[in-house]
């Protein structure tokens, strides 16, 4: 089985963040690798990763990176395919690294989610997917029926609770 997906984080101390979009990728049967590379520290690997990721079947980069945050733009210069930025909160609250993903220049688009939006990032992926893919486009479709459903509860719950001024 091939990776349709890759979730790239800038160093392992981003893991916390970056394995809620595996978690997600993973309930949805979406074949996914999870590495760790720097844009500064293994330059080299990175450039060869965005290269060949197309090759090995990849469709969508997920990247998160903070503080300087230039992994999600390196792997965009250096791929044909989309790369979604997660800004992961460090110096800064992690405008640092919003600033960097979603100031990219002309020809070299970063998608950007929040600061340490991954699940939403897989969520944007798996959308990506279901373009081109009738099963990964009726899992989409169930997940979001399911936010749909969870708000109606959510809703009926709040209905039951009491407040003395409470108008119904």
């Amino acid at each position: 089985m091939k990776p349709l997906v890759s979730i790239i984080m800038g160093s392992t101390s981003d893991y916390e963040i970056m394995e809620k979009a595996a978690k997600f990728l993973d309930e949805n049967d979406i074949p996914f690798e999870i590495n760790a590379l720097s844009a500064h520290r293994t330059a080299d690997k990175v450039s060869e990763f965005a290269k060949n990721a197309q090759s090995r079947g990849v469709k969508v980069i997920i990247a998160g990176a903070g503080m300087a945050a230039a992994l999600p733009g390196a792997i965009a210069a250096e791929t044909e395919l989309p790369v979604i930025g997660v800004p992961v909160k460090g110096c800064f609250d992690g405008m640092d690294s919003v600033l960097s993903m979603i100031q990219m220049p002309p020809g070299i688009p970063v998608a950007t989610v929040a600061v340490n939006g991954s699940l939403n990032a897989a969520v944007l992926a798996m959308e990506i997917l279901a373009l081109t893919d009738e099963s990964i486009k009726e899992k989409m479709h169930q997940y979001k029926s399911s936010l749909k459903e969870k708000i109606v509860k959510a809703n009926e719950e709040l209905k039951t609770k009491q407040f003395k001024n409470r108008v119904l």
